[in-house]
């Protein structure tokens, strides 16, 4: 038995032509050339040096009564001028903000420069163990 490979008859072994293009493969290395130009474009623009005025930027309001931790470098905390400790320190920031949200609420922390990294820490967990997770931390200005 012989099979016939090309020519007319037999609907078996006969092998249509597919003469459709296949687009895939065009449209992958067109979207890689793409992401390749979309990241190179910026690193090849020309920056232009230009001198720009100062910019002169408005004071942000502040909280209406602003709320200071301090941390001396003995580890004492003081919550505005009242000594306070890492246990009752919720209960006394409670007392101090009122019925403001303490999750909304800033605490500003000023520590001495040699206070003990854990006694920070100590006072950062006791804060977010009791809702407030925003705060600010208070340096020295430099300029004055």
């Amino acid at each position: 038995m012989a099979a016939k490979l090309s020519g007319g008859g037999g609907d078996r072994f006969n092998v249509e032509q597919n003469s459709e293009i296949n687009v895939t493969p065009f449209v992958d290395v067109m979207l890689v050339l793409l992401i390749i130009f979309m990241v190179a474009a910026p690193l090849a623009s020309v920056s232009v040096e230009v001198n720009l005025p100062p910019a002169v930027a408005k004071a942000s309001q502040n909280p209406p009564k602003p709320v200071y931790i301090s941390i001396k470098a003995d580890g004492q905390v003081f919550i505005g001028d009242f000594e306070t400790s890492i246990d009752t320190m919720g209960v006394d920031l409670g007392k101090n903000i009122g019925r403001r949200d303490p999750t909304k609420e800033r605490i500003f922390i000023r520590a001495d420069e040699k206070t003990r990294y854990g006694a920070f820490m100590e006072v950062m967990n006791a804060l977010q163990d009791n809702g407030f997770y925003s705060v600010a931390l208070i340096g020295k200005d430099e300029n004055s």
